[in-house]
C-alpha cells in the first residue's frame, strides 16, 4: 500500500515529526535546499557556458530566469526523493513557513514533478497537534512569496557577482560584497571612524557618605557647586568640549585639583536635606522573543553569537521545544496566553494581572511567521524538567526563552524613585579651571535610591537598569534633616568613545534602520568576519583595514549600494513582491538593467576607480610632520611614511594605531641586521622578522640556527649582547627540586613564560620571572594547583563542567587553536593565547560545534 510523503529539510526535524505519524507516513528530509545557483564556472552546464550572462548564473537578457543547478553532494538525495515521490500516494511538503520555506518548496516540486499536486503544510512548533492540524489543514504554494524569496536571491546575486570582482581588482582577492553585508561594514567602519576622531576628556566629581540620625549611610554625588552644574560624561562632545543641552545651565568641569580642594572646604561643613522628592515607577515587562531580539539578549546574558543563536534555536525546533525560531511577530496564540497564565498563577500569583497583555511589532512590514518564539505545545516543561534531555547551549537559550514568554504576560514591577537633595556650604573660596567658586555658595549632593513594592515579571526576568538607576536603600529622610559626614572622595573620570558594535548591537542598529531580515542577520556577520572585514575582541566586532578601504572605495564610488535608506527601501520593494502589490520582473529590470541600473554603474565606474586613493587610510599626525598612512596592500596592511614601510601587527585595532604607534613600527623596521657582539665564538644579531624581533646566534638564515624571540617590552632597536645571550641560552635551569629530584627549568614559551618539571608545567605571571625566579619559589608554584586563565607551555586551560572534558590550547600549522578532544577551534583573530580564559575557550569551542551542526545540516 502506497505511503503518504512528507518532505522537511533536516533529519532531525525528520526524525521528530515521524515520532508522531504512524506507519502510512514515510517523512524524508531534503537537507535544506536541492538546487541553487551556480557556485563556480565548472558548475555552470555545458549549453549555457557560452553565454553572456553565465558568470552571473542569470540570463539578465530573458526576463532574469535563474539557471538552478542540482549541486553533486545533493543528488543521492534528489535522487532518494523521487523515488519516494513515484510511489508515495500524497506528497505533503513540510517545508518552513518563511519564504525560503516556500521557496524550497517551490523547488522540490520544479525537480521531483510529482504526479499528483503536492500539498503545503505549515505549522509554526513541531508537536502532534500542531502536525495533526498541518495535515489537516494544507493549502497550494503561495507563489507571491516564492516571488519575493526569488527576487530577493536573484537581486543578491546579481549584487554580489558585479560589485565583488571590483573590489578583487582594485583591493584584493577573495573579498565580496553584498546588499546588507556591505551596508553592515560600514556601520562597523563608522563606529570605527568615530572612535578615532574621538577626544576625550577627563573630569572630576565628589561622592559623600552621609548618615542620618540613627539611620544606615547613604551615598550622595555632588551635582551643583555654586551657580554651577558639576559636568558629567555626557556633557562632553566627541571633540572633549563640554556641550550644554540645557541653555540656562552653566556647567563647571571640575579637575582632580579643584576637586580636591572643593572637598578639603565641604569637610567639616554642616549637611543638611533641601529637598525630598518621591515619584511611582511602573516598568512593564518586555514582549516574548522574535527573531532578532533573542539574538540580541543572548548576546547580552548568555554572551552568544548570532549564528549559535540561532543554531541552538534551530536544534530546539526541529526536536520540537519551541515555536519556529524566524519570525518578526510578538504576538502569541491563545493558547501559549492561557498557558502562560496558568504557569503565572501557580507558580507567581501575585504577578498574574488581570487581563492578558498583548504586543504588536514595531518591526517595518513585519511578517514571516504568525507567533513570537515560544515554548511549544500546549502544556510547557519547565527549564528544571528539561535538564536531562537538553545540552548546554539548548538548555540556556531555552531558559531564556521560557522565561522572557512568562515575563511577557505578568504583571509591571512597581515601586517608589527618590531624590534626595543635601545641601552644605563651602567654607572656603574654591578655585576651578572655570573661575572661583565663593566661600558661602551652597554644594548640592544628590542621592537616588529606588523601592520595590511589586516585583511583578522580575520575579522571572530581571532586565538590566537603565543609566542613572543606582538602586541604593535609603532612610526615611526629612527636609532639613540634618546629615553628618563620614567620608569625602574624589574621583577621577575619562570620557570613553562610543563602544564598538557586539553581533547584538548590530543585530539592532541593521534591525531599527529596516536593512535586511532578522533570519538573515546570523549569516551576514558570518560572512564580514569569514571574509576578513572584521574581528572580534571580546563580544565586540572590531573592523579591518580591508573593510575600510571596501567601504572607501562603495562610499565613493557605488555611494547608493551602501546608503541606509536605499538597502532599506530595497526590503519595502521585495515585501510588496510577497504581498502581490509589485511585480518582480520590472523591479529587478530597473535595478540592473537600467540606464542608471547596477551593470551600467560598474561598468562605468570601473575604469575611474583609484586604488591607491581607496586602499590608503590617513592617519592623524601633528602639523608638520611628514604625512603618514596605512595601505590595504595583496598581502595585508602596512604603514607608509615616504618610502619607508612596516607591517601592521595582526590584533591592532584601527583605533589604536596613532601617528606615535606607526612612527614606532617604521622606527622597527629599519632595524634589519644588527650586530650585537659574538657569543661560544659566534656572531649574535638583532633582526626583525615578519611575526616580530627576535635574536639569533651564527650568519645566515638557516632554521638550525638558534633563535628567540623578544620578550614583551624589549624591542630590537635597543636590546644589547647580554639580554640577547640570556634569551638565546633559555630555558635557564632554576635548580634540582630535592623533593623529586627533577630539573626545574624556566623556559619562553609561545604562550608566555612557564616553568616545567618533569611533565608537569607551571604558568609564571611575568617575563622577567623567567630570569629571577629562584628554586624555593619555584617549588611553591608546583605546590599550587593549576591555574585557571593564563596559561603557558602547557595550554591546559581547565575543564568543561558540563561535559567533563578537558580543554587544551595548542600550537598547529595554522597557528593556535582550542580542543576539548572532539572539535577543534582556530583561535579568532586578535585573541591573545595568554590571554584565553575557560570562559572564552566554551565560547570559541561552542560557536565552532554550532558552525559544524548548521553545516550538517544543510
Amino acid at each position: 500500500m502506497a505511503k503518504s510523503l512528507v518532505i522537511v529539510e533536516s533529519p532531525t526535524k525528520a526524525r521528530t515529526i515521524s515520532r508522531f505519524l504512524g506507519d502510512g507516513y514515510i517523512v524524508e528530509p531534503s537537507v535544506g535546499h536541492i538546487r541553487d545557483l551556480p557556485r563556480s564556472a565548472k558548475d555552470v552546464p555545458a549549453a549555457a557556458k557560452s553565454k553572456s550572462w553565465a558568470r552571473l548564473g542569470v540570463d539578465v537578457e530573458n526576463g532574469f530566469k535563474p539557471l538552478y543547478i542540482v549541486p553533486a553532494e545533493k543528488r543521492e538525495q534528489v535522487k532518494k526523493l523521487k523515488a519516494l515521490v513515484s510511489d508515495a500516494s500524497v506528497v505533503y511538503l513540510a517545508t518552513d513557513e518563511d519564504r525560503e520555506g516556500e521557496s524550497i518548496a517551490w523547488h522540490l516540486v520544479e525537480v521531483l514533478k510529482p504526479k499528483m499536486p503536492a500539498q503545503r503544510m505549515v505549522f509554526h512548533e513541531i508537536t502532534e497537534s500542531a502536525i495533526r492540524e498541518a495535515l489537516s489543514s494544507t493549502r497550494e504554494i503561495d507563489q507571491r512569496l516564492v516571488d519575493a524569496q526569488e527576487a530577493r536571491r536573484i537581486l543578491d546575486r546579481l549584487y554580489g557577482y558585479e560589485v565583488s570582482p571590483v573590489l578583487w581588482k582594485k583591493v584584493m582577492p577573495r573579498l565580496s560584497a553584498g546588499r546588507v553585508q556591505s551596508v553592515a561594514c560600514r556601520l562597523l567602519v563608522d563606529r570605527e571612524r568615530e572612535r578615532i576622531s574621538f577626544v576625550s576628556a577627563s573630569y572630576a566629581d565628589l561622592v559623600a557618605e552621609l548618615r542620618a540620625a540613627d539611620s544606615n549611610a547613604f551615598q550622595g554625588r555632588l551635582v551643583r557647586l555654586g551657580p554651577f552644574r558639576i559636568a558629567q560624561g555626557r556633557d562632553f562632545d566627541a571633540a572633549g568640549e563640554l556641550a550644554s543641552k540645557r541653555a540656562k545651565v552653566t556647567l563647571l568641569q571640575l579637575d582632580g585639583e579643584s576637586a580636591e580642594l572643593a572637598a578639603d572646604a565641604l569637610r567639616g561643613s554642616e549637611f543638611a536635606v533641601s529637598s525630598v522628592e518621591e515619584k511611582p515607577f511602573k516598568r512593564s515587562p518586555s514582549p516574548p522573543f522574535m527573531t532578532s531580539t533573542l539574538q540580541q539578549e543572548a548576546g547580552r546574558k548568555l554572551r552568544f553569537s548570532s549564528s549559535r543563536t540561532m543554531s541552538a534555536a534551530q536544534r530546539l525546533y526541529e526536536r520540537g521545544f519551541i515555536t519556529y525560531m524566524r519570525t518578526d511577530s510578538m504576538s502569541l496564540a491563545q493558547e501559549a496566553v492561557a498557558e502562560a497564565r496558568r504557569i503565572i498563577g501557580s507558580r507567581y500569583p501575585r504577578a498574574l494581572p488581570k487581563a492578558p497583555r498583548s504586543y504588536r511589532s514595531k518591526v517595518k512590514n513585519a511578517q514571516e511567521a504568525h507567533e513570537a518564539i515560544r515554548p511549544s505545545g500546549q502544556v510547557w516543561r519547565s527549564p528544571e524538567e528539561l535538564a536531562s534531555s537538553l545540552g548546554g547551549d539548548e538548555l540556556k537559550l531555552y531558559a531564556l526563552i521560557w522565561q522572557r514568554t512568562l515575563a511577557s504576560q505578568m504583571a509591571d514591577a512597581t515601586g517608589t524613585t527618590v531624590v534626595v537633595e543635601i545641601a552644605s556650604p563651602l567654607q572656603a573660596t574654591v578655585p576651578t579651571p572655570q573661575g572661583e567658586v565663593a566661600g558661602g555658595a551652597e554644594a548640592i549632593f544628590e542621592a537616588r535610591g529606588r523601592v520595590i513594592l511589586a516585583r511583578g515579571f522580575l520575579d522571572v526576568y530581571q532586565e538590566t537598569l537603565q543609566e542613572g538607576e543606582e538602586e541604593q536603600s535609603l532612610p526615611p529622610l526629612q527636609p532639613g534633616e540634618e546629615c553628618a559626614l563620614s567620608g569625602i572622595e574624589v574621583e577621577e573620570h575619562s570620557t570613553s568613545a562610543p563602544a564598538r558594535f557586539t553581533e547584538a548591537s548590530l543585530v539592532k542598529a541593521l534591525e531599527e534602520r529596516g536593512i535586511g531580515r532578522p533570519s538573515t542577520y546570523a549569516a551576514i556577520i558570518t560572512t564580514i568576519l569569514d571574509r576578513g572585514y572584521a574581528w572580534k575582541r571580546g563580544q565586540a566586532l572590531v573592523p579591518s583595514f580591508v573593510a575600510f578601504a571596501v567601504v572607501q572605495l562603495m562610499e565613493r564610488y557605488f555611494t547608493e549600494l551602501v546608503d541606509f535608506d536605499f538597502t532599506a527601501n530595497l526590503e519595502d520593494v521585495l515585501d510588496q513582491i510577497a504581498t502581490g502589490t509589485k511585480e518582480a520582473l520590472p523591479y529587478l529590470e530597473e535595478f540592473y538593467a537600467g540606464g542608471s541600473g547596477l551593470h551600467a554603474q560598474v561598468e562605468e565606474k570601473l575604469g575611474e576607480i583609484d586604488a591607491r586613493m581607496v586602499n590608503t587610510v590617513e592617519i592623524q599626525t601633528q602639523p608638520g610632520s611628514d604625512p603618514v598612512v596605512v595601505r590595504v596592500g595583496r598581502y595585508g596592511p602596512y604603514v607608509q611614511m615616504g618610502e619607508q614601510t612596516a607591517s601592521v601587527p595582526d590584533g591592532l585595532a584601527p583605533d589604536e594605531l596613532t601617528a606615535e604607534k606607526a612612527l614606532e613600527l617604521l622606527a622597527a623596521s629599519e632595524v634589519k641586521d644588527r650586530l650585537l657582539g659574538s657569543h661560544a665564538e659566534l656572531p649574535v644579531y638583532a633582526r626583525n622578522g615578519r611575526y616580530g624581533g627576535y635574536v639569533q646566534l651564527g650568519d645566515g638564515d638557516s632554521k638550525d640556527l638558534k633563535r628567540a624571540s623578544l620578550l614583551p617590552g624589549q624591542r630590537i632597536e635597543e636590546i644589547d649582547l647580554a639580554a640577547a645571550v640570556a634569551l638565546i641560552e633559555l630555558p635557564r635551569v632554576v635548580g634540582v627540586d630535592p623533593d623529586t629530584s627533577q630539573e626545574i627549568l624556566a623556559h619562553n614559551g609561545r604562550f608566555g613564560p612557564y616553568l616545567s618539571r618533569g611533565r608537569e608545567t607551571r604558568s609564571l605571571d611575568k617575563p622577567e620571572e623567567i630570569f629571577n625566579v629562584s628554586l624555593e619559589e619555584a617549588r611553591a608554584r608546583f605546590s599550587e594547583p593549576k591555574r585557571r586563565g593564563r596559561r603557558a607551555a602547557s595550554m591546559e586551560i581547565g575543564v568543561d563542567s558540563e561535559s567533563g572534558a578537558k580543554l587544551t590550547l595548542r600550537s598547529g600549522r595554522f597557528g593556535p587553536y582550542l580542543t576539548d578532544g572532539k572539535v577543534n577551534a582556530s583561535l579568532p583573530k586578535g585573541v591573545n593565547p595568554e590571554e584565553v580564559t575557560i570562559e572564552l575557550a566554551l565560547d570559541i569551542l561552542a560557536e565552532r560545534r554550532a558552525r559544524l551542526a548548521d553545516d550538517r545540516a544543510g
